[in-house]
């Protein structure tokens, strides 16, 4: 049964390098919020997260093992030193949900005795695998069995079943807290779904944990079963670290193109809007072919409101004030209705200023109180795509008062 699975799996090229290289984007995309804010533990604890995730599958791959053992001089001296990186991998996947849960600003006593608990343990069980390693006899330099080679070997048997222990431990309660925190109301959409990437890949790490501990526990036994550790475990390690990677990227990612949309949109939502102030100012916004959406966008608030103020004193208030209780009686709600009045308004103001255009644009322009045009261009805008609507609120507001009675 053993010789099946291992002759089959044998053929499968299993490359570390995935992983890394998606870990190493995800810390890529990090890394400026974490060097900006340095004192942020969140982002610390992200950052080392990320970080050791990269050099356990560095310096776990096989050319990694030979090259450090080779220069070191030390038979299986890598075994200790990836023992300890994913130990501590495995401590900061607790440190980052401490921080994550309680918040930047919690301070309190059981967060801190969680915190020092964590390091305590962790730091503890990294020595203790250094000491064992010494105790041990492992002359026979092994790079894709070590674990079940040495499997019954004294002091380096013990050292396979620690660091196995504190990574099980690690993984199952970083995966239970974010499976229960996934349930909670209120998470943004990104956070949410990068959240369940997290925590696929966490339980999948207890795939890894438990072909390496049955493959281990197999040779206590007599068995052979190393397959499980040699093909299957690392398969599995590279699986859930490209998920877990995926999970830290989704938010990051996800929030950026959804502000990045957000901000396109809003200048092609401005542009009925901003095409009428041409009209009015003769001039076109400033343009800079590297210019960022962002920086377009309120270059285009900054001329559609520099427009509107030269018309301030053109507007009328009581058009405006007809138009509104017109736009409410054809039944629009009063946002829309706002829209459509300050919309009507706008162009009747643009039609006075075309017949008397004003002879001293240098001056201070005068009029009524523009602040609410100002601050609703965008409803006005998209009130300026339905032309139909805005001539019914116009026939209905300039209409006469017994007119209008007759037709109610």
């Amino acid at each position: 049964m053993a010789a099946g699975p291992a002759e089959w799996l044998s053929g499968l090229s299993i490359s570390f390098w995935l992983p890394t290289l998606v870990l190493g984007a995800a810390l890529a995309l990090k890394l400026p919020s974490i060097v900006k804010m340095w004192r942020d533990p969140l982002l610390r604890a992200v950052g080392g997260l990320l970080l050791f995730g990269c050099a356990v599958f560095v310096f776990a791959a096989p050319g990694t093992i030979a090259w450090t053992n080779r220069v070191t001089g030390v038979p299986n001296i890598s075994a200790p030193w990836v023992y300890s990186l994913l130990t501590v991998l495995s401590a900061s996947w607790l440190l980052l949900i401490i921080a994550w849960r309680n918040g930047l600003d919690d301070r309190s006593d059981q967060t801190q005795r969680a915190t020092r608990w964590v390091v305590s343990v962790y730091a503890g069980v990294v020595v203790t695998l250094w000491v064992l390693f010494w105790l041990a006899d492992a002359p026979v330099e092994r790079l894709r069995d070590l674990d079940t080679y040495y499997a019954t070997t004294p002091f380096m048997r013990e050292q396979i079943l620690l660091y196995l222990t504190a990574h099980t431990v690690a993984c199952a309660i970083t995966a239970r807290l974010i499976w229960n925190w996934i349930r909670t109301d209120g998470l943004d959409a990104w956070l949410r779904a990068g959240l369940r990437f997290l925590g696929v890949g966490y339980a999948s790490n207890l795939i890894f944990d438990a072909s390496k501990l049955t493959a281990v526990v197999a040779r206590w036994a007599g068995r052979d079963l190393d397959w499980l550790s040699t093909y299957v475990a690392p398969s599995a390690a590279c699986v859930s670290a490209t998920l877990v990677a995926i999970g830290f990227i989704i938010p990051h990612a996800g929030q950026y193109l959804q502000e990045h949309w957000r901000v396109r949109l809003g200048h092609r939502q401005l542009r009925p809007l901003y095409r009428l102030m041409r009209t009015v100012t003769g001039r076109r916004e400033p343009y800079a072919l590297r210019a960022t959406a962002q920086l377009r966008l309120i270059r285009r608030e900054t001329f559609i409101r520099d427009g509107l103020l030269q018309l301030s004193r053109y507007l009328d208030e009581d058009l405006r004030d007809r138009a509104h209780e017109a736009a409410l009686a054809l039944g629009h709600d009063p946002a829309r209705a706002r829209a459509l009045a300050a919309a009507v308004t706008i162009l009747d103001a643009a039609a006075a200023r075309e017949r008397a255009p004003d002879t001293d644009a240098a001056g201070s322009p005068s009029g009524p109180d523009t602040t609410y045009l100002l601050r609703e261009i965008q409803d006005v805008s998209r009130a300026l795509r339905h032309p139909d609507d805005i001539e019914a609120v116009r026939t209905r507001a300039t209409a006469p008062a017994e007119s209008v009675r007759a037709h109610e």
